[in-house]
This record gives C-alpha cells, sequence and structure tokens, in this order.
C-alpha cells in the first residue's frame, strides 16, 4: 500500500468483526487515514479501535443498523460532522445465508434484502452530496460471488447481491463525471464468521462455522487484496481461492457453471 489513503476520511460500515476489523487494522497500520468504524455493536467497534492501535484524533465511531434504512440521512450527517468530509465510504456490513429457497419463509428474503441492498444503497445515497460537494470520492461495496453467480442455500443472499451489482453498476456510470468512482468488491471463502451469523430459513443464526469458510483465504491477507483493489480504482474485483474461476465459468461456460454448482459443496 503506498500512499493513496493518506490524508483520507475512511468510513467502514460493518467494522465490528470480520474483514471490517481487518480493513480497519490494515489502514490504520499502513496509513494515516482517519477512520469511521460503524456496525450495530457499539462496545465492539471501541475494542477494534483499540486493538488496531488508532489514537483517538484518527478514529470516531457511530454505531447503524442497516435495516433502520430512514435514519441513514442523519447518520450521514453526523459522520460528516466528525472530519467535515468522506472520501471513501467503504460498504461492508451484511448478512448472509444458509438455507433452501423451499424451506425459507419470505420475511427472511426480505430481510436479506434490507440489509444487503436497501440498507446499504440509503446510507450511499446519504453521504453523495457530501461527496459531490467535497469535489469527488470513492465507494466501494462489500458483495460476493453469489452477487455474479448464485448458488444453493444462497438464494435471498444471491438475489440482494445481485441487485447491489446492478445499482452499483448504473451509479458508478452516473457519477462518472462528479470524480466519484465505484468499485465492486466480490469475495469467495473468507475465514470470517460470516456463516456463523448467517440466516437459516426460520431466520435463527446457523451458529456454526462452513468447512468451506473455515478453510477459505485468511482475512488479513484479503484486506490487502481489497485496499489494493480500491486503489486501483478497479471497477470489479473478485478475491478469493479456486471458487474465483466461477465468474470465468458465468461468462465463458455457463451450461459448465451450472453443472458444477449443482454438484459443489457449498457449506
Amino acid at each position: 500500500m503506498n500512499t493513496y489513503f493518506n490524508n483520507k476520511t475512511i468510513w467502514i460500515t460493518g467494522a465490528s468483526s470480520g474483514i471490517g476489523e481487518a480493513l480497519v487494522r490494515e489502514l490504520a497500520l499502513k496509513s494515516n487515514a482517519k477512520i469511521i468504524l460503524s456496525s450495530r455493536n457499539e462496545d465492539q467497534l471501541y475494542d477494534v479501535a483499540e486493538k488496531s492501535g488508532l489514537k483517538t484524533d484518527r478514529y470516531a465511531i457511530i454505531p447503524l443498523n442497516l435495516m433502520n434504512y430512514k435514519e441513514m440521512p442523519g447518520i450521514a450527517a453526523l459522520a460528516i460532522e466528525k472530519f467535515g468530509k468522506i472520501d471513501l465510504l467503504i460498504n461492508n456490513a451484511g448478512l448472509s445465508q444458509r438455507s433452501l429457497a423451499i424451506q425459507t419463509d419470505i420475511e427472511v428474503d426480505k430481510r436479506l434484502m434490507d440489509v444487503d441492498f436497501i440498507g446499504t444503497v440509503a446510507l450511499t445515497k446519504a453521504i453523495l452530496p457530501y461527496m459531490i460537494q467535497n469535489g469527488g470520492g470513492q465507494i466501494a461495496v462489500v458483495s460476493s460471488l453469489m452477487g455474479i453467480f448464485g448458488a444453493p442455500m444462497r438464494s435471498g443472499y444471491a438475489a440482494a447481491k445481485h441487485a447491489l451489482h446492478g445499482f452499483f453498476d448504473a451509479l458508478r456510470a452516473e457519477l462518472y463525471n462528479d470524480k466519484i468512482r465505484v468499485t465492486i468488491i466480490c469475495p469467495g471463502f473468507i475465514q470470517t464468521d460470516i456463516s456463523i451469523h448467517a440466516v437459516t430459513g426460520n431466520g435463527s443464526q446457523q451458529g456454526t462455522m462452513d468447512d468451506a469458510t473455515k478453510k477459505g483465504m485468511p482475512v488479513d491477507i484479503f484486506a490487502g487484496k481489497m485496499l489494493k483493489a480500491i486503489e486501483q480504482q478497479k471497477n470489479q474485483k473478485a478475491i478469493g481461492g479456486k471458487e474465483v474461476i466461477g465468474v470465468y465459468l458465468k461468462r465463458f461456460f455457463p451450461a459448465l457453471l451450472a453443472k458444477v454448482v449443482r454438484k459443489a459443496k457449498v457449506v
């Protein structure tokens, strides 16, 4: 990482654990950026900031719940008050799923859409006027390989992530002349607690770690690769292990991908 993130104010959602926490650690260590940490758990956010070695003048804590999307304009205004600007918004917070479509209550599908799509879009829309006024900025959104192709046990999750791609691809084109760049990051299997917190068909947490997630890319390595893609202002970047080949199969050999996905172990 060079000086790209220096002197920037960076807002990270889902910063209390997993990818968000790893991004905070990486930025705290390798840049002088000011960081706003957000998630539902305020105590964990302070713990992440302290463990990352951030001095009090380099960070701010703003709790938020993406389900409460109507609150996002007020939360965005509060973020601007902290450091006067937002140069980079990293939409990382989200919720995964582990259930067959036929066994998933429609309210669970709605919850996945509210958190992974509507809340993320609402926060992004709330911060855009400030970025435009500031002369530009960057939006990064953590999608998933499930935003490119679907797989069993992920129907609602894949739908929400596909929606993210449609929205942010359009947003990228709309905001180009405003000097706002949009980067979509598509993780594969990354060593986080995402599968533990994933919702099942009745809305309860799965509560266990998937084998594929446990054996995935270490989260700190992923964070470094993700920040490099943001620095390079990539439109889209898939990051992970051999599962990333699905992106290329989807583009060039969709029938083969369909066969692979049917037989793949996805938990």
